[in-house]
């Protein structure tokens, strides 16, 4: 088929390859089509890339990133993580427990997978050292819990795809915590088994106390009510998922005031870094959805569609496909990029079917972070190795087992919609 999409998409995979940046790679696909086609203007690219970051729900991605942001300097996790300890202190593995239900808690908190699995590679990876544990083994638990995180509301990832395929925020919200607590039972038992065969120990010999309990309880309850007051709020009406956002900020300020630990200095940082994350994003965003623009510019969705509905007779063959194709595509290609090329093409392929709109969300999401944990290019892996010092390979032999869990909770999530499904219904019906 001569498609003049085909050399640009070229350019754009081999520029990837070489470590590019996602955004200039992306964008010079963008840029070698429209020098291909005499019949399109310059200003075309740029008016694209531009209204590509113009839509109302995206700004909540700039107010959840800043919410988050502002959380890590109000002690926030230290009070959670302290809770944590004394909810799982006797449980076998235990500080490798502990990051697992860090991070479920944290995901309400941060949305960022990145952000979440750097804090807890600098806090709890050398903490796990200490006890024990290898440094590969701490490592691999602190990435995969990770991808935990964009499935508890109010992940970023979310936004982006309702925004895209037009589905209610809310509901994806709400979708994910099923995914979510499904992933951090499946870690638990997991590290569990390994960790009776190391021999790793838990934390502490005994139960807490009640007294323990209800303080470290009563130092967390704060922070994480957050979740509750998101979800709740944009339920019964109260704000949008965009107004959700700045409340989030809001109420980290005041938790950072309650405790006296965030200073005008930590304003102004975490300010500076909410601009550079939520620049970085927006500028992919704009990028990704020019090459999705030029998609389907040349009817690349529709043939596509009507190539898989003419192959594909079964909804469950369409997303055993769908779900190869998305791991190989997450392990060399951003996320939030992917994500915003290739739901246009495959969102309607799955209305088609029949498939629950937001069962296929949540498996697209989950697919994707599956491939951030993956070689080559996986970012949750880099960021952790980055900041832990843990080797590649020593990384990937250690995540083996973890690799095989994630396909587990994909293949559950694939053939029981009531995963993604039965919160939505229980809170919308």
């Amino acid at each position: 088929m001569d498609n003049p999409v085909l050399i640009p998409t070229i350019a754009m995979l081999v520029l990837l390859f070489l470590k590019v940046p996602v955004f200039v790679s992306v964008l010079a696909g963008g840029v070698l089509y429209f020098l291909a086609s005499a019949n399109l203007a310059g200003q075309i690219f740029v008016q694209r890339v531009i209204s590509g970051t113009e839509s109302i729900p995206l700004l909540a991605i700039p107010f959840f990133v800043c919410a988050g942001v502002f959380m890590n300097y109000t002690g926030v996790t230290k009070r959670i993580m302290n809770f944590c300890e004394v909810l799982l202190g006797t449980f076998t593995g235990g500080l490798a427990q502990v990051a697992i239900l860090l991070s479920t808690l944290m995901g309400g908190l941060s949305g960022s997978n990145l952000a979440d699995a750097a804090m807890e590679a600098k806090m709890l990876v050398p903490a796990m050292e200490e006890r024990g544990f290898s440094k590969a083994f701490s490592s691999v638990v602190t990435a995969t819990s990770a991808i935990i995180t964009p499935l508890i509301p109010p992940g970023i990832a979310m936004i982006i795809y309702g925004s895209i395929a037009n589905l209610s925020i809310g509901k994806l919200f709400i979708g994910g915590i099923g995914p979510g607590l499904l992933l951090c039972v499946a870690m638990m038992v997991l590290v569990s088994i390994i960790s009776h065969k190391r021999g790793y120990k838990p934390i502490r010999e005994h139960r807490a106390s009640a007294g323990e309990f209800w303080s470290a309880l009563k130092a967390a309850i704060l922070p994480l009510c957050l979740p509750i007051i998101i979800i709740g709020g944009i339920r019964i009406g109260l704000f949008t998922p965009t107004e959700a956002g700045a409340v989030a900020i809001v109420y980290s300020l005041f938790l950072g005031f309650i405790y006296h630990e965030m200073r005008l200095e930590d304003i102004k940082t975490g300010i500076y870094e909410t601009v550079t994350t939520s620049a970085s994003i927006m500028i992919i965003i704009g990028a990704a959805s020019t090459f999705a623009w030029i998609l389907t510019k040349e009817r690349i969705p529709q043939e596509l569609a009507e190539m898989m509905i003419t192959l594909l007779q079964s909804p469950f063959l369409f997303l055993l496909i769908v779900n190869i194709f998305l791991l190989i595509v997450g392990m060399f290609l951003e996320g939030n990029a992917a994500m915003i090329i290739l739901v246009p093409l495959l969102a309607p392929i799955a209305t088609h079917f029949g498939i629950n709109a937001y069962q296929f969300a949540i498996m697209f999401i989950f697919n994707l972070a599956i491939g951030a944990l993956s070689p080559p290019m996986g970012t949750l892996m880099f960021v952790t190795c980055g900041v832990t010092k843990c080797s590649m390979s020593d990384f990937i032999r250690e995540a083996v087992p973890f690799y095989i869990l994630l396909i587990f909770c994909l293949v559950m999530l694939t053939i029981f919609p009531i995963f993604s499904s039965g919160f939505i219904d229980l809170f919308y019906e």
